[in-house]
């Protein structure tokens, strides 16, 4: 329930920004290569690649990297500690780079309504190179999935929401309070062995610098490859 009440605060922070703030919109296209499995015995592991095309998916807008190591206590949960790292090309200028520390914590929930229910706690230490300032920042996904049919799990319904809130100030541009919020729906496809592909369509609302929002209307494709 805490991470659900993460969520709906997210929602109620956007509703209660000035009527005033400007809004821009664009399309995007997020891939993501993640490969996932287990070090030995309960030690597992994640790496993942994500080019994300924006500009009217004119140019490559960010490129993100990023691992973690784990340790499964259940087969329902799941704590990492994790690094990443993100370039962000910048026009005519110097590329911005960002380095992250993060601590997740996955976790099933149940198995509502004949389908999963699952969560994705996650708790970043943020650097940047055109500041230096630590930004922290949590963000809280609910996930949840079922099967279009009865008798199998080849094609699943999928949506998901994650809130993003960061909890101080930065000389960056990071602003106490609601960041970001992505809202997914689509479809997971199994593929031969353990792993799947998801895609579908994604609506990324940011809180930029100036207070204004920025809308993202992006087509995602990810390809989970586990073993």
């Amino acid at each position: 329930m805490r991470r659900l009440a993460l969520c709906l605060s997210a929602c109620l922070a956007l509703l209660s920004a000035p009527a005033r703030a400007a809004t821009s919109e664009d399309e995007q296209v997020w891939l993501n290569l993640t490969a996932m499995g287990s070090i030995k015995d309960e030690l597992v592991y994640f790496a993942e690649i994500q080019p994300r095309f924006g500009d009217g998916v004119s140019r490559i807008d960010q490129s993100l990297f990023r691992g973690a190591v784990g340790w499964k206590f259940s087969p329902t949960l799941i704590l990492y500690q994790g690094y990443a790292h993100v370039v962000a090309p910048i026009e005519g200028g110097k590329d911005v780079n960002e380095e992250r520390s993060f601590q997740q914590l996955n976790w099933t929930l149940g198995k509502p309504w004949g389908g999963e229910l699952s969560s994705r706690t996650r708790l970043e230490q943020r650097w940047r190179s055109d500041g230096d300032d630590m930004g922290w920042r949590v963000r809280e996904m609910l996930r949840y999935e079922k099967p279009l049919r009865a008798d199998s799990d080849a094609v699943n319904a999928l949506v998901y929401a994650e809130g993003f809130a960061a909890l101080n100030d930065t000389d960056w541009g990071a602003r106490n309070g609601f960041d970001q919020l992505r809202s997914f729906v689509g479809a997971e496809i199994g593929l031969p062995g353990a792993s799947t592909l998801e895609v579908g369509y994604l609506n990324q609302l940011v809180n930029q610098r100036a207070g204004n929002m920025r809308v993202n209307h992006v087509a995602s494709l990810t390809l989970f490859f586990r073993h």
